[in-house]
């Protein structure tokens, strides 16, 4: 039973990789006299369990021998990472790029308003002035039209005075001729005589 158990232990060991042999041969100093031989007869086991360990190995060698497409998906994935990093750095330049244009742009509007508000300003101010010279302008006719009327006014006046004056001479002496008429017409009654001067035909 004994050597049944101890052929049967080495036989196991191969099949869990991770399980390492030697374990069962610390055990084995608490073993009979009887067991130390099975033991000893059994001793040829460990180069089939170093075979199966080198198996193990070369199965576990084998397994970790696809790194080679891992190394090239590995490469496939900085090509990837470069690309993407060429694409970051692109979308940052054309970024940078816009963020530029967009100053510049700010930069010119802000410019021309500036423009436009000085020459609102220099416009205002020269409308203002000429408003300015031109209220002066008409507040001087205006002076001068009040002048300018007030010796029409004058004038007229002078002018109806003189008519008036010339009036009252032409009806002075029409107010004669007519006194100088009766006077020679009362004259000539008197004296029977006619007048020289022949008024008509008769």
């Amino acid at each position: 039973m004994a050597e049944l158990q101890t052929k049967a232990e080495p036989a196991s060991v191969p099949a869990p990789p991770a399980v390492e042999p030697q374990p069962p041969l610390a055990e084995a100093p608490t073993l009979d006299a009887a067991d130390k031989k099975a033991v000893v007869a059994a001793a040829p086991a460990p180069p089939a369990e170093t075979k199966a360990l080198a198996v193990v190995e070369k199965e576990k060698d084998s397994e970790k021998t696809p790194p080679e497409p891992v190394k090239k998906k590995v490469s496939g994935g900085s090509l990837d990472r470069d690309i993407a990093l060429a694409e970051i750095e692109k979308e940052k330049r054309l970024s940078n790029v816009k963020a530029w244009e967009e100053s510049e742009k700010s930069k010119a509007e802000n410019k021309a308003q500036k423009q436009l508000s000085a020459v609102a300003a220099w416009e205002n101010s020269k409308k203002a002035a000429l408003e300015a010279q031109l209220r002066k302008i008409e507040e001087q006719l205006e002076k001068k039209k009040a002048e300018y009327a007030e010796k029409m006014k004058n004038k007229i006046a002078l002018v109806h005075k003189q008519a008036d004056e010339k009036r009252a001479i032409v009806a002075a002496n029409r107010g004669e001729e007519f006194l100088n008429a009766e006077e020679a017409a009362a004259k000539y009654r008197a004296t029977g005589t006619t007048p020289k001067k022949a008024f008509g035909c008769f």
